[in-house]
């Protein structure tokens, strides 16, 4: 059980609407500007609660400078419950625009399932081809489920 404080200065239990306020206040503390990444763990939380509400599919990139501080987190396509159709040309535009040296791309799996089909793995490869032609790295790609699967945990980047 939770409680907040009011208005009136008196407590009160907190609904559901209170909580996911105050994580959405946590996810932007953690990735304002310049917020260094100083832990996987600490981004794959980050992202699965940004991604976790959706019912369709949401591909989102995470653009970090050298040192892997926060740059930016856009949310780059949406698709449907079950695809989102990627397109490298405009995670490429995003990193110039942004001035990346690095990037964690992300989306979810409405299904909650968050093994990687072959399409996830083709998109992954194609983009870390071609962000490295202009020298931004591919750290992570995370699915997230009802778990969140990382790529590079796993050997795949």
């Amino acid at each position: 059980m939770l409680f907040i404080r009011g208005t009136n200065n008196r407590y009160r239990m907190a609904d559901e609407q209170d909580v996911i306020l105050e994580a959405i206040q946590i996810y932007n503390r953690y990735f304002s500007r310049g917020e260094a990444l100083t832990s996987p763990d600490k981004a794959k939380d980050c992202i699965k609660l940004k991604l976790a509400p959706y019912e369709h599919e949401v591909f989102v990139c995470l653009f970090l400078d050298n040192q892997h501080r926060v740059i930016a987190c856009d949310e780059l396509f949406r698709g449907t419950i079950d695809g989102a159709s990627v397109y490298p040309r405009e995670v490429v535009k995003a990193s110039l625009q942004y001035n990346a040296a690095a990037l964690i791309i992300a989306h979810n799996h409405p299904s909650g399932i968050s093994d990687p089909s072959q399409a996830d793995r083709v998109i992954t490869e194609k983009l870390k081809e071609a962000l490295a032609l202009i020298d931004v790295r591919v750290l992570d790609h995370f699915i997230v489920g009802e778990n969140v699967y990382s790529f590079a945990e796993h050997g795949l980047l």
